[in-house]
C-alpha cells in the first residue's frame, strides 16, 4: 500500500481511526487538513469549481438509474458473487437502495462480497504504466484511489470495473458539488460552512499538488482532458460517500461494491468488515427485516451536518441520536490575562477560539474546562494551566473541574455563546440571508429548492441541540441563583433574630 513521504502531496486525505468504519464512511472520509495555504493558484481553481458547478463527467449515471444498477448485479453475479438475499431496488430513503427478498432474521450474516471485488490501493490498474507512476511516487491512499476511479473510467469498456462505474452517480450528494456563493448564503448559520469550505480547498489542493508534480511531467499518460478539476472533484465525492475502512483487513480502505449501494439508518449500529471463515466482506444484521423492506446499514456515529458533509442529505429533525453542533468559544481580548492566558492554551496544543461539541445529552468537560479559563480573574493564574490541560484533553485521567466560584460565570458564559448561535439560526430561518444569483432554468430552480430544504433541515436539527442546551443551563443557573437568594434571606433573617 502506498505510503505518504515528507516530499509528496500535502492534503493526505485518510480515514481517521474514530472507530470501525460503516459503510460508505467518513470514519473513513475525514481529511486530514492540508499543510498548505491557500494560494493564488488555489484561488482559481475554486472559482473555476463554481463554474463548473452544473457539469458532469462523461461517465456514471442518475442518481436513480435502475438499469446501470441492474447491469452492475448481473456483472457481480458472473463474477463471483454470491447469490444475494438483497436487490437493488428505488427506495423512499437514498434514491436507491438494497431490499430483502426474503425474511432476514436479527443476527444474520449478509452480502460476502469477495476480495476479487473490492477496489484498494493493492488494486491492479488497467493501465498500469499510470500506476507505476503514482506508485513510484508515493501517493497516499486517498489520492491515488481517487487517480485509480478516473483511469479505470476513462477506459470505458476496457475496464474490469466499468460495470461498477456506470453504476456510481454521475454527480454525487456532495458538498463538493456547491458553489461558494451557495456554502455562504445557505450554511451561513451552520458551523458545517467552514469544513465545506476546507474541504473544497483541499481536493483542489491535492489535484494541484498531483498536477504539478505528476501529471505535468507525465502528460502523455495524465492528459488534462481526463485528469482535470472536474473528474478529481467527482472521484473524491464518490470516495467521501463510499469508501470504507474495514477492520479486519488491516484497517485497509476500500470501494466494496453492491455494498455501497446500503443506505444509512441511525436505528442501526451494523457496519462492514472482512469476515476471514467466508473470505468476504460482510454485516451481520442487527434487526430483522421483511421482505421488500429496505435494509440498512450505518455509516458511523456522525452530527448531521457531517452526514450532508460527505453523503448529501440531512436526517430528519429528532431522528440521529448522534447529532452535534460545534459551540465556537473565545477569550476576551479585553481579559487582563488575555496573552497570558493564550499562552498557556498554546502550550496545550489550543487556540484563543476554540470550538466544542454540544449534544441534546450535554457537553463534554473540555468544553467546561475551557470555558473556567475565559471567565477565570488574575488571582486564579496558578490554576490557568490545568484548566488548560483539562481543555486540551492531555491529560491521562479525567481531571475532577472544581472551581465553584467560577460556576456561575462559566454557565453564563455558555449560555450567551449559545444564544449568540441561536439568534445565527433564527436570523437564516426567518429568510435574513441573500440567496445567490443563479439561472432562472428548471433544472437550477429545482437544485436551489433542494439545497435550501437540506440547509434548513441542517439547521433545525442544530438549533434544536443550542434550544436544548440554552434551557439546562438557564434552569441550572435559575437554581443556583435561588439558592443564593434563599441563603441571603436566611442571613438577613438571623440578623433581624439577633437584633
Amino acid at each position: 500500500m502506498a505510503t505518504a513521504t515528507a516530499t509528496t502531496l500535502h492534503p493526505q486525505f485518510r480515514p481517521p481511526s474514530l472507530a470501525p468504519r460503516r459503510l460508505r464512511t467518513y470514519p473513513l472520509g475525514v481529511i486530514i487538513r492540508a499543510q498548505v495555504r491557500a494560494s493564488a493558484a488555489s484561488a482559481s481553481a475554486s472559482a473555476s469549481v463554481q463554474r463548473e458547478a452544473t457539469a458532469g463527467v462523461p461517465w456514471g449515471c442518475e442518481i436513480e438509474s435502475l438499469e446501470s444498477s441492474a447491469s452492475l448485479e448481473r456483472w457481480l453475479t458472473a463474477s463471483g458473487l454470491p447469490e444475494q438475499r438483497l436487490s437493488i431496488q428505488r427506495v423512499d430513503v437514498g434514491e436507491r437502495g438494497l431490499v430483502a427478498l426474503k425474511n432476514i432474521r436479527k443476527g444474520e450474516k449478509l452480502l460476502f462480497v469477495p476480495p476479487s471485488l473490492v477496489i484498494s490501493a493493492d488494486s491492479e490498474w488497467g493501465c498500469p504504466e499510470v500506476g507505476n507512476v503514482m506508485k513510484k511516487n508515493s501517493v497516499p491512499d486517498w489520492p491515488l484511489l481517487a487517480t485509480y476511479l478516473i483511469s479505470e473510467a476513462s477506459l470505458d469498456s476496457s475496464s474490469r470495473w466499468s460495470n461498477y462505474i456506470a453504476a456510481l452517480p454521475r454527480q454525487p450528494y456532495s458538498l463538493l458539488y456547491w458553489t461558494r456563493a451557495e456554502i455562504d448564503a445557505y450554511l451561513v448559520a451552520s458551523p458545517i460552512r467552514e469544513r465545506a469550505i476546507q474541504r473544497i480547498t483541499d481536493v483542489i489542493g491535492t489535484y494541484n499538488d498531483l498536477r504539478d508534480r505528476i501529471f505535468s511531467k507525465h502528460s502523455d499518460l495524465f492528459p488534462e482532458e481526463v485528469y482535470n478539476l472536474e473528474t478529481f472533484r467527482w472521484s473524491f465525492g464518490i470516495l467521501f460517500s463510499r469508501l470504507v475502512r474495514l477492520p479486519s483487513m488491516d484497517e485497509k480502505v476500500a470501494l466494496v461494491p453492491w455494498a455501497d449501494m446500503l443506505n444509512h439508518s441511525p436505528e442501526v449500529e451494523t457496519f462492514l468488515d472482512y469476515n476471514k471463515s467466508s473470505q468476504g466482506i460482510v454485516f451481520t444484521t442487527d434487526r430483522s427485516y421483511q421482505p421488500g423492506e429496505q435494509v440498512f446499514i450505518s455509516y458511523g456515529k456522525k452530527s448531521s451536518g457531517e452526514l450532508l458533509l460527505s453523503y448529501g442529505f440531512v436526517p430528519k429533525e429528532g431522528t440521529n441520536p448522534n447529532d452535534s453542533v460545534e459551540l465556537l468559544m473565545s477569550l476576551n481580548k479585553s481579559d487582563k490575562c488575555y496573552e497570558e492566558k493564550v499562552q498557556v492554551l498554546k502550550r496545550n496544543g489550543l487556540k484563543e477560539s476554540e470550538s466544542f461539541p454540544l449534544r441534546v445529552t450535554g457537553w463534554p468537560i473540555e468544553l467546561m474546562a475551557y470555558a473556567f479559563l475565559v471567565v477565570s480573574p488574575p488571582d486564579m493564574s496558578q490554576r490557568f494551566e490545568e484548566m488548560a490541560i483539562a481543555a486540551s484533553n492531555k491529560s491521562p485521567s479525567k481531571p475532577g473541574l472544581n472551581y465553584p466560584e467560577l460556576e456561575e460565570l462559566a454557565l453564563q458564559f455558555i449560555l450567551d455563546c449559545c444564544e449568540s448561535n441561536i439568534a445565527k439560526y433564527t436570523k437564516f430561518l426567518e429568510g435574513g440571508s441573500v440567496s445567490p444569483q443563479l439561472s432562472t432554468s428548471s433544472k437550477q430552480a429545482n437544485r436551489t429548492l433542494l439545497l435550501k430544504q437540506l440547509a434548513r433541515d441542517l439547521c433545525i436539527s442544530e438549533r434544536r441541540i443550542l434550544y436544548r442546551t440554552q434551557y439546562i443551563l438557564r434552569r441550572r443557573l435559575r437554581d443556583m441563583r435561588g439558592g443564593e437568594l434563599k441563603a441571603l434571606s436566611l442571613f438577613n433573617g438571623l440578623r433581624k433574630l439577633f437584633k
